[in-house]
């Protein structure tokens, strides 16, 4: 098989953020996402958007020295640029009006210096500035993907997976890029526009009444554009997610929309949700458009009008040349400030809806949470009491009334119709799911109770679709068990008869490909099976592992469970009668529940609707072919 594989990826196991409790240098630790001390509670009601930025503010306490620190630079550069005028007024008025030469050198040499100042006050203000900014971003962008491995099955079936890469890359950009940038300059230009008009008063009031009035329509534009700038930010955020979502659609199921030649279908849907986006952000632009051009007309109209009067006022005596000089100086140091405010206050509300996007995923109910409890010595005895369970929108339950009694080293085979529940029930042992009624209990405990990390190390699951990662065949085996020797990792390849990756370009090292597509289906599950085998659990869940194999490899593969499934509790989801074969009792589901227990032979003579069942897959030749193979195997192996 021709396979797209890379070169040798790190063997390092890749540490899980989600289930660390090693604390970070400068960031919340993940553990502490759902207590008040890391993000305050949110609150009742209808949530507005600056709320949910306001509660990310903990994010900014390690690095709150270097927060201080640019305000404290940009405000002093601010001052060092409202002084230049007032010096230009001093040099003005003084030196020049009266020939003083020395003076002039003086007050245009400390003019010089507040220049110098103000670079060097810049430049450290850019250089504090960055790593509190990313260290922020780091810290918001971790908590919320170990949040994300946190919540349930449920939350993840009901929320496409572009909105949430979305939110995870665009938004906390987006929320970055406003706490580096928008939120210091919105806080200094609105300083500069109160100091500077207040100076401007005391120069000379009638023109300082000039320009306090021009900022009343500045407020009122603002006030209005607010709440439909968010509105359009809100549905451009989530339209970006959309099309994120497209794409990653588009990626990861190429092979199927070739194979059926439903390139231009799926391209419509694509172009339909762009051009959507594509209006929807032409309609911002323009909204901005007309608020920016405002704003800056406001400034310029100010300028003249203050500009004549201020001749006026000056060929009258009424008050220095030095003084117009320094108040038309100081009036065109607004001219950015309320320019640039428009700009700001977008910023603001676009990293406003950007943070409430992010809420909404910290705010997610985890109603898989850890427990207290711990077994000392694990056994392996599985217990269903009256189990049912319903999807959160659904309105009929999947399983109920569930009973079913595991012993310690038992192995359960789990029969039954396409849709009869199967894969929920293999779900429902590691909790990735929790039962909606009854109880499931491990050697007595109920698995809600026990510790999630210990619970799914007791319990292994391999599925019938196999997920496989973007790392090397050996980081792939070991992602339950790190620590896994040479020796071990051997004999699950064994079990799993997945030799085949010893002939990958560089072995055990070859990076597989993103979802392991580089790879056939059997290769896919005969891995999953390997890695769930490696993890030598107490309890091993086998979600139709098989299905892939074809009927020489599934008996060699079967026939290695055998010596495996000794001593562990096993529970083996079979459509066909050769894997029925491994268990030691046979588990029939049926209308939602089990409605039989018994072996193998027990069912076929009794229950007509078990022997109906297995007819489809059940075939003399290919189960006498099947014995051949074993018999075969356990030559070689004696």
């Amino acid at each position: 098989m021709s396979a797209d594989l890379s070169a040798p990826a790190s063997t390092t196991p890749q540490r899980n953020p989600a289930s660390s409790t090693e604390p970070r240098p400068g960031v919340a630790s993940p553990t502490a996402l759902d207590h008040p001390a890391t993000i305050a509670p949110p609150p009742t009601g209808k949530r507005r958007p600056s709320t949910s930025l306001w509660r990310f503010r903990t994010y900014l306490y390690p690095f709150r020295a270097r927060f201080i620190s640019m305000f404290v630079f940009a405000s002093i550069g601010v001052g060092a640029s409202i002084v230049v005028p007032l010096v230009t007024k001093a040099v003005i008025d003084g030196p020049i009006a009266d020939s003083d030469r020395r003076g002039l050198y003086a007050l245009g040499l400390f003019a010089l210096s507040l220049g110098i100042v103000e670079a060097l006050l810049m430049f450290g203000r850019r250089w504090v500035v960055a790593k509190a900014t990313l260290g922020t971003e780091y810290g918001l962008r971790t908590d919320l993907y170990a949040k994300l491995q946190r919540l349930p099955m449920s939350f993840h079936g009901q929320w496409q997976s572009g909105q949430l890469l979305s939110r995870i890359m665009n938004d906390l950009s987006t929320v970055r890029r406003f706490l580096g940038f928008g939120l210091l300059f919105i806080l200094m230009s609105i300083a500069q526009i109160v100091v500077v008009t207040a100076l401007l008063l005391n120069m000379y009031w009638p023109l300082g009444l000039v320009v306090l009035v021009s900022s009343v329509p500045v407020v009122l534009l603002c006030r209005r554009n607010e709440r439909e700038y968010t509105r359009l930010s809100r549905k451009i955020q989530d339209e970006t997610g959309d099309v994120a979502s497209s794409v990653e659609e588009g990626a990861h199921g190429l092979r199927v929309i070739k194979a059926f030649g439903r390139g231009g279908h799926v391209f419509a849907k694509f172009d339909a949700r762009s051009t959507q986006l594509f209006d929807t952000s032409m309609e911002r632009v323009r909204l901005v458009s007309k608020f920016w051009t405002f704003l800056e007309v406001i400034p310029s109209v100010t300028l003249i009008i203050v500009l004549g009067f201020g001749a006026v006022a000056a060929g009258q005596g009424r008050l220095t040349l030095g003084t117009l000089v320094a108040f038309i100086t100081l009036m065109l140091s607004l001219v950015w400030p309320v320019a640039a405010l428009g700009f700001l206050l977008s910023q603001a509300q676009e990293a406003m809806t950007a943070a409430d996007r992010i809420a909404e995923i910290f705010d997610a109910e985890n109603t898989i949470t850890d427990g207290e409890a711990e077994l000392t010595e694990v056994r392996g005895a599985v217990r269903l009491e009256n189990v049912g369970f319903r999807f959160v929108d659904g309105e009929h339950d999947v399983l109920h009334d569930v009973n079913l009694d595991i012993a310690p080293g038992e192995t359960i085979a789990l029969v039954g119709a396409t849709g009869s529940g199967k894969t929920v029930f293999t779900s429902l042992v590691p909790r990735l799911d929790d039962v909606t009624a009854g109880r499931i209990t491990i050697d007595g405990v109920d698995i809600r109770d026990l510790r999630l990390e210990q619970l799914r190390t007791v319990v292994a699951t391999a599925f019938e679709d196999p997920t496989l990662f973007s790392m090397s065949a050996r980081e792939n085996l070991t992602l339950g068990r790190p620590g896994a020797s040479d020796e071990d990792i051997a004999e699950a390849i064994d079990v799993a008869q997945a030799h085949f990756v010893h002939d990958l370009p560089w072995g055990l090292d070859t990076r597989i490909g993103e979802q392991g597509m580089s790879l056939s289906g059997g290769q896919r599950q005969r891995l999953a099976l390997a890695r769930a085998v490696l993890a030598k659990p107490a309890v091993l869940v086998l979600d139709d592992t098989l299905s892939a194999l074809d009927i020489h490899t599934e008996a060699l593969v079967e026939e290695a469970l055998k010596w495996v499934l000794v001593g562990v509790t096993g529970v083996v989801v079979a459509h066909r009668a050769s894997t029925v074969l491994l268990a030691d009792r046979v588990a029939m589901l049926s209308g939602g529940t089990i409605s039989h227990v018994g072996t193998h032979s027990e069912l076929l003579d009794t229950v007509p609707e078990y022997r109906a069942l297995l007819s489809a897959e059940f075939d003399l030749e290919q189960e006498a072919s099947a014995l051949d193979e074993i018999a075969e195997f356990e030559e070689v192996t004696r």
